[in-house]
């Protein structure tokens, strides 16, 4: 009897910890994990259109994650979403001032996150600086539309 209950007690633990397995899993592949770990600095970018970007999409610069996006509000001046990103520490001073920002895609209906493209410029973005160089997003149903006048109007 003692015997049955320490196995059912053991294949509890081990169901429990396999949950536990995959919900990290489950997070770390969605995205939406902790994030960047460590110290952090903020740069801030206006977009004309942002599609489906969320608050926590990726950060990525050559591919590689490295941070996310924090906030998404309306510039009351020019009427352009500003999106406020959340960037590794290690990163600051050492992005030129004439980075660029896109919002891409990942794969053909995939999430949207934020690109990141090193320039030249010899001055370096700071904690709390806005990145001038921008591209808004691609968006699927601007593409059709434009596609289906198009054809239309031969």
């Amino acid at each position: 009897m003692k015997r049955s209950k320490m196995m059912e007690f053991g294949v509890g633990l081990f169901m429990l910890a396999g949950i536990v397995g995959l919900v990290f899993l489950g997070l770390r592949v969605s995205g939406l994990g902790t994030g960047v770990s460590g110290e952090t600095f903020t740069l801030h970018a206006n977009f004309a259109n942002i599609g489906g970007l969320k608050p926590r999409s990726k950060v990525t610069l050559a591919g590689v994650r490295v941070g996310q996006v924090s906030d998404i509000s309306l510039d009351p001046e020019w009427f352009d979403a500003r999106v406020t990103m959340t960037l590794d520490a290690s990163l600051e001073g050492k992005l030129p001032s004439d980075t660029a920002a896109a919002i891409l895609t990942a794969g053909l209906l995939g999430e949207q996150y934020v690109g990141l493209s090193v320039g030249g410029a010899p001055e370096m973005l700071a904690d709390g600086d806005v990145i001038r160089n921008t591209q808004q997003a691609l968006v699927l149903e601007e593409l059709i539309q434009q596609f289906v006048s198009n054809m239309a109007r031969e």
